[in-house]
Parts: structure tokens; C-alpha cells; sequence
């Protein structure tokens, strides 16, 4: 629903006191026109020119005039016989905007009551705003006049039980109608055509709770996406890709594997409602998911009932209940960076141009890749998304949100994310992309590794551990130490102790080799190492997956990684099909034996804190590197008895395809808690010896009690 205007000139608000002005060259205009602002109360202004320029088609004025303009009333332009109507522009992505109109209330949405339920929208730049609602079971509509209210908001207060119906505004800017769902819908019909009427009180529910995390480091993330984790034909799951698939209780597979494995929280691709899916003919596409569409309401796809509008909310509820029952824990990842589409989301129909970022010419940027930029530094945006973060933590009860993009959203915007969450009862882990992207925000205002030590608490994904490690990203045939590299050892042994020319602290590094983004590291591996067997590149992909677990910081595993995951060489599997995007349950089984070797080296780095340290000083303490040569990276915690069993300990990681000598600091009776072939956190056996042989493409770890602990 848009309306064409027609309109003999263009005339935009740019700031609250500064109007521009287009005059189109194909009609004839005085030399020096001059410009009457009429306000619809009769009373009239005459508008100083302060610049003009000629262009191709048009000529352009800008105009002040002393009094500050008022976006609720309507304004008509007058030059010579040509009159039109002043628009709302660029004004609304200035200061003085959000000061004037920013509203800090928490009841925008439906506050619903059986009686009496209660509609509000932000629209400040609407002249009129409708709300249509719709009963779901006779298919009965009813359109109602809102009324503007302070600071913006529109409110209409509908006096009947209108529970389970569908509503929908229409907001009229600039003679323009737009029809647009709610943003702060917390349910939507199929599709997300609709917001959807619920009662609060239906939603609520007690959990089980979720294991207490004590520092950040003792974090071990396993990102999944809820419909790969269980499509496959084999993973012994009736109702595969779905929310209540998910905690399927199986044998060797979903979460009860994972739950054996030991990791302490799942990381779930987006979960809000999205695009690129028919909700019903969800088998016919896929999608990752970070084509957000409504923030506040679960994804219908992953429903075994999307057109009903409590089921999406009881199944992830449930879901993550069933989770934590498990002893884990529920990170979210959450898109706040761009929309699916601008010009179709709610954001631009209800109040135009104000939530996304533009460039120095008035054209959107585009520093996501995918056409808009949120503009989190707004008021009211980095209110919608703190909003939405206490939402979801508060109805479904997660443990922590990973950023999409981080690097798009401002400083301010986290810290206060995490200033809210911080108030609550606990500690919930906060994590994202911190890549420099090309958006407006000045540098030092942007959510960036190079900004880490202005957003205390927040961890990034570091990408210097992935490309030293594994090797780039973006180079697909770049080799990282574990696929062989020798020639950046001494970066590796910076990343490996916690990146701390990075970051502060190694409590903000989450260290990885392989996510959902990009390839597999086996798909690169069999690239970048074509002319090696396939056991030995498995053996280096056990070795990447052991460092990422045995280096300071937080530990992030891709789902399947430590089994060699594959999408069939698909670097970019967004929309790609359930046979390149599925867990193949099948190669878990096959490779078993390294599975439970990845699990004991978890249950290693659980059983001992000097794994896990999350201040600098505690790493420059107590861990130091021993001289190898180039293919070796051996390091050594020293004094250590107060973080757990062993007062010192040695791990070695080995890349080159050649057993290797290493010198222990001293001969002694060393215990053997992992070699190339197992592992155990209470020791393998014991060596007494200076010197040791290290298997090729291999870790080795051992340990040793203080002298009085073996009295």
C-alpha cells in the first residue's frame, strides 16, 4: 500500500531549522527565488537562503528560518505559482531528532489485557497512523484512527479480548502509506505477514537453571544451526530440523552426544523470524538465517506448527530448557548489524531514513555487504536492540548473544547491552564479529578488535588465531600452522597465550579455526594439502581442533568440526541444500576413536584453570614457551598447583610430518596426559626423562604433581 504524489517541487526537513530545496529545470524559475513556509495554522514564514548550486536537472536552495520546525504538523512550500508540501528528510538522522523525540517508555508493542489491550508504535514523522486488526477465525477486519502521543508514539487502546488476533499498522509519511507489522511484535502468523496478539501471562515459564559460569574462559562455545543438527538421515531423530527435534533423546547422536562431549555452551544461529524460507514448504529451501525479518518472535521454519502463534514460542522454550537440563548453557546469535530487505522492513515503512546509516551523498551504506547498515548510535535503534536483548533473555532464559558483525555496531550500543545484562542475577557471555566493515560511524566509535579495550566483558572472535592456525579465510590455498606453515611460529605462540597484543585480556579472545562462515577446515585442508594422504590431513585437523582448546582464551568448535566436517567444498553455504549443510551423523560414527580423543582433551582443559586464565597477568606469570624449532610450539605453566592437580605442566603441538626431540625443562617423572593416539585428564602413564620423541602432526601434554602431593 503506497500512494504516488505528484508534486510540482521538492522541498526536505535536513535538520529541525534547515530546509532543502529542489526546483526541476524543465519549468522556468525567477533568477533569484524566493521561498514561503506555511504552517497549516495560517501562520506563514519567509525562508533565507543561505546556498544554492545548479545541477543537471534541478537547482538546489537550502533555507533556514529562526523557529524550529515541528515533524507532527504539516508544512506547504510556496514559490511563485508552485506550491508543495515540505517532507521529512534527512533531519530524522540528526542529534537534535533523537533529543527531541527519543522515547525511553517500555511499552512500546501491545501491552494486552482480556478487557482492554494497549497499542503503541513509535512514528514521530507520521502525519496519521492506522491499526488494522484482524480476527484470525472469522477473518473480521476493523481499521482504527491511532493518536499521537509525547515524543512520537501513536496509541490505541481497543476495549475487547482480541487474543490470538493479527494486527498490522499503516503509517502515512510524507502523503506515503506504508503498511508495516509491528517491530516489537513478539509473535507473527505464517510468514511474518502479521503481529500476532498473545497474552504474556501464556508465555511464562519457570526453567531449569543453566550451569553458573564463573569466568569466561571456562566457556567451550559449539555453534549449530538448529536444522543441520539434526536433517541428516542418520541422526535418530523423528522430528529432524525442527525445535523439538533438537533435544530428541537419541543414542550417538544430537544433544545427548553433545552433552557427552563436554562442551559447556551451544551457540544457535539465528532463531528470530526470518527470510528466504516459506514457512510452509520449509523443505523446499534453506537458510542460515541472518535474514532477520522480526527480531522479537522465533523463527516459524523450525515449528511443527508455524501458523500457530504460541507453539514457535513453547518449542524454543522447551528447547532450551531441555538444554540446560543437560548442565548446558544457550548462546543466541543475533543480527542486529542490517535488515532482509530495507525498503520492506518495518524499520524504514514506519519512520523512513531514521534506522540505517547513509553516506556522505544521501545513499545508504553498505558496509554489511547485503544493502543497509544499521544505525545503532540512534537513540531509539539502540533502544529497540537492548529492548530485544532483555526480551530474549528474560522469556527464554539464554545465557549469552553472539554479534553478527559486531564491527557495524557503535561502542555505546554494547556497552549499554552489557551495562543492562550486568544488572542481572547472572553472568551471561557476550561475544562478536569485531571486523572493520566500511560504514559512516567514525573508527574510533565502531564495535572493533582495534576498540576491545573500551568494551570491557566483550569477547571477539579473533581472527588472527583462525589465520595463523589454519590459515586465511579469504585465500583458500593460504596455510596456517597446522596445515604445515612454518614461517609464522612466533605469531602462533602470541595467539596461543592469548593474543595479548590484541586484547587486555585472554578472557576477550575467541579463539577458532572453523565456524559456519566460509569452509570447513577440512574442505580448505584437502585444498591447501591436496598432495598429502587424508589420515594425515585428519591428523592435522585434530591438531587445530587441540589447539583451539589448549590455548588461552575462549575455545569456540564448530559443529562436526571434531569429527571433519565437510559441505562438499561449499565456501559459502548460506542458502545451499540439507545434503551440504547437515551434520553427517554417520562420519561421527566413523571416527569415533577421535571424538572421544577431542572429548578427553576437553575434560583436560576443564579439570585444570591454568587452561583457562582470564587476566594477562596470570598468563605472564605463569606460562612460557620453550625453544623449538620452527615446526614446534611447546609451552610450559609453571607454579600452578592452586588451579588444580598438576603444579606444572607441558603441551607440545607438533606440525611437521617428522617425529620431533624436544628438551623438557628438567628430567623428572613426568605424567603422559596426552600423546598422539589418547588422552585422559587423570594421565596415561608416567616417563621419567629430560628428553622426548613427539609423533608427527601431533599434541602431547604432560604434568607434574608437587613433590608434597605424592606423600
Amino acid at each position: 500500500m503506497e500512494t504516488i504524489v505528484s508534486r510540482d517541487f521538492e522541498a526536505y526537513l535536513d535538520e529541525l531549522t534547515l530546509i532543502t530545496i529542489l526546483l526541476p529545470r524543465n519549468r522556468s524559475w525567477e533568477a533569484n527565488p524566493t521561498f514561503q513556509l506555511l504552517k497549516d495554522d495560517g501562520k506563514s514564514y519567509t525562508l533565507e537562503v543561505i546556498f544554492q548550486e545548479e545541477h543537471d536537472h534541478f537547482f538546489k536552495y537550502q533555507c533556514t528560518l529562526m523557529e524550529r520546525i515541528r515533524v507532527e504538523n504539516n508544512y506547504q512550500l510556496i514559490c511563485q505559482d508552485a506550491q508543495t508540501d515540505l517532507q521529512i528528510g534527512a533531519v530524522v538522522r540528526t542529534e537534535q531528532f533523537d533529543a527531541e523525540y527519543a522515547y525511553d517508555g517500555d511499552d512500546l508493542g501491545v501491552q494486552y489485557s482480556s478487557p482492554c489491550s494497549t497499542f503503541k508504535i513509535w512514528a514521530p514523522t507520521a502525519t496519521q497512523v492506522l491499526l488494522q486488526v484482524i480476527d484470525a477465525t472469522s477473518g473480521s477486519e476493523e481499521t482504527l484512527e491511532m493518536l499521537r502521543m509525547e515524543k512520537g508514539v501513536w496509541e490505541k487502546k481497543v476495549e475487547k479480548d482480541v487474543e490470538g488476533f493479527y494486527y498490522i499498522y499503516k503509517v502515512c509519511v510524507n502523503q506515503i502509506w506504508r503498511v508495516a507489522v509491528d517491530p516489537y511484535a513478539k509473535s507473527v502468523s505464517l510468514n511474518g505477514e502479521f503481529g500476532v496478539i498473545i497474552d504474556p501471562s501464556k508465555i511464562k515459564k519457570t526453567f531449569n537453571a543453566s550451569p553458573s559460569l564463573i569466568e569466561f574462559t571456562d566457556a567451550i562455545i559449539y555453534e549449530t544451526h538448529i536444522r543441520d543438527f539434526t536433517i541428516h538421515p542418520g541422526s535418530g531423530v523423528d522430528k529432524k530440523g525442527t525445535y523439538k527435534g533438537f533435544t530428541e533423546s537419541t543414542t550417538d547422536t544430537g544433544l545427548d552426544y553433545v552433552s557427552r562431549l563436554g562442551i559447556t555452551h551451544i551457540e544457535l544461529l539465528p532463531v528470530n523470524d526470518f527470510g528466504g524460507i516459506n514457512e510452509a514448504e520449509k523443505e523446499s529451501s534453506y537458510n542460515w538465517g541472518y535474514n532477520p525479518l522480526h527480531f522479537f518472535a522465533p523463527e516459524g521454519s523450525y515449528s511443527l506448527n508455524p501458523s500457530h502463534p504460541y507453539e514457535r514460542i513453547y518449542e524454543l522454550q522447551e528447547m532450551i530448557d531441555e538444554i540446560h537440563k543437560k548442565g548446558i548453557s544457550v548462546i543466541l546469535d543475533v543480527v542486529f548489524n542490517h535488515v532482509y530487505v530495507k525498503e520492506d522492513s518495518s524499520f524504514e515503512k514506519v519512520v523512513p531514513g531514521y534506522y540505517f546509516r547513509y553516506d556522505q551523498h544521501g545513499f545508504p551504506s553498505n558496509g554489511t555487504g547485503v544493502g543497509n547498515d544499521i544505525a545503532s548510535e540512534r537513540r531509539m535503534v539502540r533502544k529497540f536492540i537492548v529492548d530485544c536483548i532483555l526480551y530474549w533473555t528474560h522469556t527464554f532464559q539464554v545465557d549469552g548473544f553472539r554479534f553478527d558483525l559486531m564491527g557495524i555496531l557503535d561502542i555505546d550500543t554494547m556497552n549499554e547491552i552489557k551495562r543492562t545484562i550486568n544488572k542481572l542475577d547472572r553472568k551471561m557471555l557476550l561475544l562478536g564479529e569485531g571486523w572493520e566493515l566500511n560504514t559512516p560511524l567514525p573508527v574510533q566509535q565502531k564495535a572493533t578488535i582495534r576498540n576491545s579495550s573500551k568494551m570491557d566483558g566483550i569477547a571477539f572472535f579473533n581472527d588472527r588465531f583462525r589465520d595463523s592456525v589454519k590459515g586465511s579465510t579469504f585465500n583458500l590455498y593460504d596455510r596456517g600452522f597446522c596445515l604445515g606453515n612454518t614461517q609464522q611460529t612466533e605469531e602462533v605462540k602470541k595467539v596461543v597465550a592469548g593474543s595479548l597484543s590484541v586484547f587486555d585480556n585472554p578472557e576477550l579472545s575467541v579463539n577458532y579455526v572453523e565456524s559456519h562462515d566460509n569452509h570447513t577446515f577440512w574442505d580448505k585442508a584437502v585444498k591447501c594439502n591436496s598432495m598429502e594422504e587424508k589420515d594425515i590431513i585428519r591428523k592435522r585437523q585434530k591438531l587445530a581442533t587441540c589447539m583451539v582448546l589448549l590455548s588461552q582464551g575462549i575455545p569456540f568448535l564448530h559443529s562436526g568440526q571434531e569429527f571433519y566436517r565437510t559441505k562438499q567444498g561449499e565456501g559459502n553455504s548460506y542458502k545451499s541444500s540439507d545434503e551440504i549443510n547437515q551434520l553427517d551423523w554417520e562420519l561421527c560414527k566413523k571416527w569415533a576413536k577421535d571424538v572421544t580423543y577431542i572429548q578427553q582433551i576437553i575434560s583436560i582443559r576443564k579439570s585444570h584453570r591454568s587452561f583457562r586464565f582470564n587476566k594477562k597477568e596470570q598468563v605472564n606469570k605463569h606460562m612460557r614457551f620453550l625453544p623449538t624449532n620452527p615446526e614446534v610450539i611447546a609451552y610450559e605453566l609453571v607454579d600452578v598447583g592452586a588451579f588444580g592437580e598438576w603444579d606444572q605442566i607441558v603441551v607440545i603441538f607438533n606440525n611437521s610430518l617428522v617425529e620431533q626431540q624436544i628438551v623438557l625443562p628438567q628430567k623428572d617423572s613426568w605424567m603422559i596426559l596426552a600423546d598422539h593416539l589418547h588422552a585422559s585428564e587423570s594421565g596415561l602413564y608416567t616417563l621419567v626423562t629430560k628428553k622426548l620423541i613427539v609423533q608427527p602432526v601431533s599434541c602431547l601434554i604432560l604434568a607434574k604433581q608437587m613433590k608434597h602431593k605424592f606423600t
